[in-house]
């Protein structure tokens, strides 16, 4: 009799301990009546060229990558496709016989989570992003594609939102200031928490006048109850504060199809989770 390996599959990161997303790709696989193997590897940055190598010589077909190697895996990619090219990060790694193909699907699945799952239309909308760090580069392009008013990136340290948003080529709805530099007679109709503050930090201490009632508020990080930075935006009147499961699952389902061909239902995938949906959205 012979035996087939499964096909392998994980994600990378450091620390790594606190990912979901082996059982995520698990959801997708018996859904889809795969046979998959997907584990997590704590892996360094030291210890990430020789992985992913060794990770291809023995068969693997595809890896998630994680913080903090979003960045520095561009080092080991034979092919950067498009996207992850203009985010200027990689979070999917496709084995395609020899080559190692980098892409990045964190910004759509920001997208798909806000569009398919919360109706939140992005055209003509005033953005803001917090925080100019590795979160936020993923997710630029794909909200300027939907053709914003406007997209603000503040960062504590104006240079650094000054010189990610240089990277878009002076796109004319683009802006890279300084948290300090916000203009309180400005508001935002979408935004989003790029940093980890609230996850690190208790203590929120972004201006409240960013937030009008209208405001949706958007937190890339995630945990089982409301974030702080959720319950900070709803303590200053926002109409809705949403955490970033959502977007963790729908960027794996785009990962998962990369690899497969083949887009996973992610639709009760929450709920298989133990996600209460109260504690992924807060409403006023």
């Amino acid at each position: 009799m012979n035996i087939i390996a499964k096909k392998q599959y994980g994600v990378i990161g450091d620390p790594i301990s606190h990912t979901q997303s082996p059982a995520i790709h698990k959801f997708f696989a018996v859904q889809l009546k795969q046979d998959i193997n997907y584990k997590a590897f704590h892996i360094t940055q030291h210890e990430l060229k020789n992985f992913i190598h060794e990770f291809q010589d023995k068969g693997g077909e595809g890896l998630n990558i994680t913080l903090p190697h979003k960045t520095a895996v561009m080092e080991y990619v034979d092919e950067i496709n498009p996207r992850a090219e203009r985010a200027g990060a990689i979070n999917t790694l496709i084995f395609n016989k020899n080559k190692i193909i980098g892409d990045n699907t964190d910004g759509i699945g920001l997208i798909n989570d806000l569009e398919k799952n919360f109706h939140q239309k992005i055209k003509n909308k005033n953005v803001l992003i917090l925080g100019a760090g590795g979160a936020s580069h993923g997710i630029i392009s794909p909200l300027l594609e939907r053709s914003p008013s406007s997209l603000t990136v503040a960062n504590r340290n104006s240079s650094k939102a000054i010189n990610l948003v240089s990277q878009f080529q002076q796109h004319p709805l683009l802006n890279g200031i300084g948290i300090n530099e916000l203009d309180a007679t400005q508001t935002f109709d979408i935004i989003i928490n790029a940093t980890s503050i609230g996850i690190t930090s208790k203590t929120i201490d972004f201006p409240s006048f960013i937030i009008s009632k209208h405001s949706v508020c958007y937190d890339l990080s995630y945990q089982m109850d409301p974030t702080p930075f959720m319950k900070w935006c709803m303590e200053n009147n926002a109409q809705c504060a949403i955490q970033g499961w959502g977007m963790l699952i729908e960027q794996a389902s785009e990962s998962y199809y990369l690899w497969r061909q083949i887009k996973p239902d992610t639709s009760s995938l929450l709920q298989q989770l133990g996600i209460n949906a109260s504690s992924q959205v807060l409403r006023r």
